[in-house]
């Protein structure tokens, strides 16, 4: 039997992934997602109910463009879906006026003129009483910051892309790929397809499917729990915010209350493990995890410092940099890498799936993405390619 035709396969139809098949079959273009697991899941980086989404952006100012036309390409799914995506909360980044989330977000805030104010901690703490940070501490006040239902977000692009005539196959990973000319081969345990285009989108197991590269994308675990507030008033959207803190104990990252009971927590790197995604426990948590996450909670949100309602544990994907990697494979400009994870990926998801498939119809995206290229990893091998 001869192998399906595609123009364009999407390996992994995670947060990326499927805002990508989504655009693609919008546009027309004959398009099939290959996931591992069920579409949506819990098994990559995207489980836990929802991302924080902010423009008052920490981590560089060079992000806050591909930000914009996130919120606005969330929006537009909220309407093609009739389902709720994205919910402004306000956000805080919190830290002494000294530390990286801090003078982060005023970077971001000055070099693209956005709208927040600068809180001493007694002040945030009266704004906030959910809050309890020392003096000392400030907190930079985002009127724009909210979150994404990450697992809601999925689950509305992989159904309007199936009504847009994509084809999606869960439990269904990709076992390998070599180029077929100007094309693509992409094989699966079930079968064999040809495309013009490959997408590799595969979060934690990126590096399976690129071996030369594979030492440049590191999976670690992640823990995030809900507890129920003592005052769960001040938890509440609309009472609470989205925010970051940097502190001694970690850098926490914390919602109000929606989706599922309880105030949700996390500290980025955790506990600092690499784990092997085919591998891990991902029903395991232990007191150590827990215990990591209460220290934040403890030292500045006492009044959440309640019982456990519910405990997640997901992953990042880090590079070196931690920033993402959206690039042409070397060599095989017909296959696209896309891995923009290390923890901080999701809620960029909207506007990356318009540029994959920007480029996988080899048009030239509306951003820059030099800061994204493989080629700034000098240490990365030349790859060996199979014929």
């Amino acid at each position: 039997m001869s192998a399906q035709r595609f123009d364009v396969i999407v390996a992994g139809v995670g947060a990326m992934g499927s805002a990508t098949v989504a655009q693609l079959a919008r546009r027309g273009v004959r398009v099939l997602g290959l996931e591992r697991s069920s579409v949506p899941n819990d098994s990559g980086s995207s489980g836990g109910v929802n991302r924080i989404i902010r423009l008052a952006y920490p981590e560089d100012p060079r992000y806050v463009p591909l930000l914009r036309r996130a919120y606005a390409a969330w929006r537009e799914l909220e309407e093609r879906s009739g389902e709720r995506i994205l919910v402004i909360t306000g956000g805080i980044d919190a830290g002494t006026p000294e530390s990286d989330t801090v003078t982060g977000s005023l970077e971001s805030c000055r070099v693209h003129d956005l709208p927040h104010e600068v809180l001493e901690a007694s002040e945030l703490n009266r704004r906030y009483p959910g809050f309890e940070l020392p003096s000392g501490m400030v907190g930079v006040a985002q009127p724009d910051a909210g979150f994404v239902f990450s697992e809601r977000a999925i689950a509305s692009y992989a159904a309007l892309a199936i009504d847009d005539g994509a084809e999606i196959h869960g439990y269904e990973p990709v076992s390998d790929w070599e180029p077929d000319g100007d094309g693509v081969i992409v094989r699966t345990p079930r079968a064999e397809y040809r495309a013009n285009r490959l997408v590799i989108s595969a979060g934690a197991w990126i590096g399976a499917l690129l071996p030369p590269f594979a030492s440049l994308f590191v999976a670690e675990r992640q823990v995030l729990i809900w507890t129920q507030p003592r005052h769960p008033e001040r938890f509440h959207v609309g009472a609470f915010p989205v925010f970051i803190l940097e502190a001694p104990e970690g850098r926490f990252y914390g919602f109000p209350m929606a989706g599922i009971p309880g105030f949700k927590i996390g500290r980025y790197h955790h506990r600092g493990e690499v784990v092997d995604p085919d591998t891990y426990d991902r029903t395991a948590v232990d007191q150590a995890d827990e215990e990591a996450l209460r220290a934040g909670i403890r030292a500045y949100l006492p009044d959440a410092d309640g019982p456990t309602l519910s405990y997640k544990t997901c992953m990042f994907t880090n590079t070196s940099d931690e920033h993402f990697v959206i690039d042409r494979y070397p060599g095989v400009p017909q296959v696209i890498v896309a891995s923009p994870c290390s923890g901080h990926g999701f809620k960029f998801a909207s506007g990356i799936g318009e540029i994959l498939a920007d480029l996988a119809q080899d048009r030239e995206p509306a951003f820059d993405l030099s800061m994204f290229r493989l080629d700034r990893f000098p240490s990365a091998p030349a790859p060996t390619l199979r014929r």
